[in-house]
């Protein structure tokens, strides 16, 4: 499979810098502006192979053991009986094929390309060159996100006071090891492609990474991040009719339906409790990042490959942000985020207004993560 070199170098997306500090809480924008410079200004997710990022965080050591969150402990349970090896439990043998209309990787329909004339003019078999490229750099960034998720757990695991916690943490750094595996397996093996990370999702891991607090780690990570690819693994499962990849998402919606639960469990009471001006931090720091999280599927990486010399940013912003793709993704995605915030205690009357800008309120009174059965978050009645 070949590709495309872009007519002119793709440069930092410095308008999206202006992305944070919407919530006009100053201390919120002090926390982000690093990350933000790093991510957009800096693009340090693309300056190699390797990018080094200095964490501060500190290591709870429970030397009682007492077991005393039977909530984690039966968590942690099921976590143990639903471990799968992602080496011998999918089929690797089966082929994988951009141009075979009976194994499809999304649909035009799913995509917001369909809402861009210029791939409507193609012929079918450049537009399916298209559909494989977006298709890898959906799957590049869940790969990225896993990446974050991994690191993020192993912080989480030590950071947390519950030896039931740390318990189970430790099956959720195994879990996010094994994603890193199978999305990175199908991505070389069967797609042949890997993108660089979006500098929004670098700007929310590095956020989440470099934070000296135990609690945010939870939600930008568990709620936040975790929440979203539930929603987004969701959609693309429903959309493939490729059936190796169908079986990944499967197996890996799974494991992201506990490590979101997991997240609820451990925030909720604490964020109960917590003192005013601080539960206002986070609430104002999770809007900030749902913006992040929402301007990370606008694909400006494939973009860059492929309609950068045909069209401004600006027009495909608007493309996507229009699409009926941008419209299912929110559907999927936020619809489990917004009633979490809720759970936890961050979605107060003053921070609805903020994300009544963005379209999201009306997900506030929908089930939260763990009202959920396995057939929802699998999202065709079963496996």
């Amino acid at each position: 499979m070949t590709t495309r070199t872009p007519s002119t170098a793709p440069q930092p997306d410095r308008s999206a810098f202006a992305a944070i500090g919407r919530s006009r809480n100053p201390k919120v924008f002090l926390d982000l502006v690093g990350p933000a410079v790093r991510g957009f200004v800096l693009e340090r997710g693309k300056q190699g192979p390797r990018t080094t990022v200095t964490t501060h965080n500190d290591a709870q050591f429970v030397w009682d053991y007492e077991r005393n969150r039977a909530d984690l402990a039966k968590l942690y349970e099921a976590a143990k009986a639903s471990q799968w090896n992602g080496a011998t439990d999918l089929d690797w043998s089966i082929s994988v094929d951009p141009h075979d209309s009976a194994r499809e990787l999304i649909p035009d329909a799913w995509l917001p390309l369909a809402e861009v004339p210029e791939y409507r003019a193609l012929p079918q078999r450049e537009q399916q060159v298209h559909r494989w490229a977006l298709t890898a750099w959906i799957l590049s960034q869940f790969l990225h996100g896993e990446q974050g998720a991994l690191y993020a757990a192993c912080q989480v695991t030590e950071a947390v006071e519950w030896i039931d916690g740390k318990l189970y943490g430790s099956t959720q750094v195994v879990d996010e090891g094994r994603h890193v595996e199978v999305f990175h397996r199908y991505l070389v093996d069967k797609l042949g492609k890997l993108y660089p990370i979006n500098d929004n999702l670098y700007t929310i891991i590095d956020a989440l990474m470099t934070d000296g607090r135990w609690d945010l780690k939870f939600l930008g990570m568990q709620i936040m991040i975790e929440g979203l690819a539930l929603g987004a693994f969701g959609t693309l499962r429903q959309a493939t009719r490729e059936p190796l990849l169908r079986e990944l998402l499967k197996y890996v919606i799974t494991d992201e339906a506990r490590h979101v639960t997991f997240g609820v469990i451990a925030l909720r009471d604490f964020y109960d409790r917590l003192p005013e001006r601080e539960r206002r931090e986070r609430e104002d720091w999770a809007y900030e990042i749902t913006v992040l999280l929402r301007n990370r599927f606008l694909g400006h990486e494939f973009y860059d490959e492929y309609y950068a010399h045909l069209m401004p940013r600006r027009r495909w912003n608007a493309l996507v942000l229009g699409s009926g793709f941008m419209q299912r993704f929110r559907d999927t995605m936020f619809r489990r985020l917004i009633p979490n915030l809720r759970r936890i205690h961050l979605l107060s009357d003053r921070v609805k207004r903020h994300y009544e800008r963005l379209g999201l309120l009306v997900y506030a009174d929908l089930p939260a993560a763990p009202d959920l059965g396995p057939n929802e978050l699998l999202g065709d009645g079963g496996p």
